[in-house]
């Protein structure tokens, strides 16, 4: 099995995962199910190139299929992507209080350095931060390919 981090390095494979969230929270009755076809028409690629990705990203649990007859519906499995979350947390933590701190005018190289409390605060800045930004690009969508 592919690391996680190889997997979401493809830029189709991301856009793919971008469909099943979109599709996850636009139409919650679906339970995120998607039909490759629809997936094909969303992202404008051909159906042997998502085919390819989806069985890259099902290898690596990122998404589930259900087959019925001759179609295959796909649906998000974030499950995986807690490995590749507790890798991040704490980089988008730190560059989210430098940056808080870059806004309020104060410059972080010349300020003493954090206590316990202002780090876990700030910590806790970060991580809402990086969750916010998760859910606008949930919401404005992903990218469309040109």
């Amino acid at each position: 099995m592919a690391d996680i981090f190889d997997v979401v390095a493809d830029s189709t494979r991301r856009d793919i995962l971008a469909v099943l969230l979109e599709r996850e929270n636009s139409v919650p009755s679906s339970g995120g199910e998607i039909s490759v076809s629809e997936i094909v028409t969303a992202l404008g690629a051909s159906q042997p190139t998502v085919s390819k990705h989806l069985k890259v990203l099902r290898e690596s649990g990122l998404v589930a299929v259900r087959e019925e007859g001759q179609h295959r519906y796909y649906r998000l499995d974030r499950t995986p992507l807690e490995t590749l979350e507790d890798w991040l947390i704490p980089f988008v933590s730190t560059d989210a209080a430098a940056d808080a701190a870059t806004l309020a005018g104060v410059a972080a190289r010349d300020e003493a350095p954090l206590n316990e409390d202002q780090f876990a605060f700030a910590s806790a800045i970060g991580k809402a931060f990086a969750q916010t930004a998760h859910q606008v690009t949930a919401v404005v969508g992903p990218k469309k390919r040109r």
